[in-house]
């Protein structure tokens, strides 16, 4: 009973933060749903989008909304990863030298990683240490980044000239894989008409950065039933190609499957889902509902798979439908 009052708690404020946002962000429902399951599950999120679709202002409105600090990096082929963790830099104090370390944006609560798919690995690895452990090693020495942190990423999917794709090891981390697509005729008049006036749009602060910690708890403690767990887990095994009970459209297109975090990011995310909708208890509905963008970039496809134009979206949708 104590988790049903603070849900119902919550629901009132979930939905403040949903009406903030919309003062500055028009349509974009699902994707603005898959950044607030991101923060309530405590995972990072991928956005995949063409330019100008308000990526860097959704991410900037949902901080100021939580009253969280927000920084962005701009992701270059001269990005170092000193640029994102930080440095030891010699300071002289008393005629003695010593190294002070000074933090960089990666010290944070919300990241915007830009384009992060323009910068070499070896400077997209140095988030890697951040997303998994909250953690930052310079120097020899380890600090521990301030909770909440969340990074959300983007990528522009038309240019790939001097675009280097992110391994899977990090793609994996990304609880998300969230599309952005055009607005329609009449959301695209209402931001031309919100854009080009004198007006300047003014966002409340509907939480804090210590209720934000205590609502991700609150969505970590919501009950599941082992059935919606085993389908879950199900749905995952599904999409290994060199699992026996794989279906044959699976062992035909798929050269490797979901991992078991994959698993974990279904569960988290139809928990946050039904928190979301004032409910106490998830269903496979939640799950099926997030499996494309909690899935999609997990599985790799075959060769002549992605000659025949086969998309992973479409795999991990035909998947749930059977």
């Amino acid at each position: 009973m104590e988790i049903e009052k603070k849900i119902e708690s919550y629901i009132s404020k979930i939905n403040l933060i949903k009406s903030e946002i919309s003062k500055v962000i028009v349509g974009q429902d699902q994707p603005i749903e898959l950044m607030l399951l991101s923060i309530l599950s405590k995972g990072h999120s991928m956005f995949v989008g063409v330019p100008g679709l308000a990526k860097t202002l959704l991410v900037n409105t949902l901080a100021q909304v939580l009253s969280l600090k927000f920084s962005r990096i701009q992701f270059t082929p001269d990005l170092m990863p000193s640029d994102i963790t930080g440095s030891d830099v010699i300071e002289e104090e008393h005629g003695k030298k010593m190294f002070r370390f000074v933090p960089g944006p990666v010290f944070t609560n919300l990241l915007l990683a830009d384009e992060i798919n323009r910068t070499p690995p070896k400077t997209q690895s140095a988030l890697l240490q951040a997303m998994q452990e909250y953690k930052v090693t310079c120097g020899g020495k380890t600090y521990i980044l301030e909770e909440p942190f969340i990074v959300f990423a983007t990528q522009n999917p038309i240019e790939l000239e001097g675009t280097y794709p992110l391994p899977e090891a990090q793609l994996d981390r990304f609880m998300f894989m969230i599309d952005m697509d055009y607005p329609s005729k009449r959301e695209e008049i209402e931001i031309v008409e919100k854009t080009t006036g004198l007006r300047d749009v003014e966002v409340k602060s509907v939480l804090n950065k210590e209720e934000v910690i205590e609502l991700q708890k609150v969505v970590r403690s919501v009950p599941v039933a082992k059935s919606v767990v085993e389908f879950a887990v199900e749905l995952v095994r599904k999409t290994r190609p060199h699992n026996s009970d794989s279906p044959d459209f699976i062992k035909e297109n798929v050269e490797w499957g979901a991992g078991p975090r994959g698993s974990q990011f279904l569960i988290l995310g139809a928990k946050a889902k039904c928190f979301l909708e004032g409910r106490f208890s998830p269903n496979t509905e939640d799950v099926k509902k997030i499996a494309v963008p909690a899935l999609k970039h997990r599985i790799v496809l075959k060769f002549k798979a992605k000659a025949k134009g086969i998309k992973s979206d479409q795999i991990i949708r035909t998947l749930t439908e059977k």
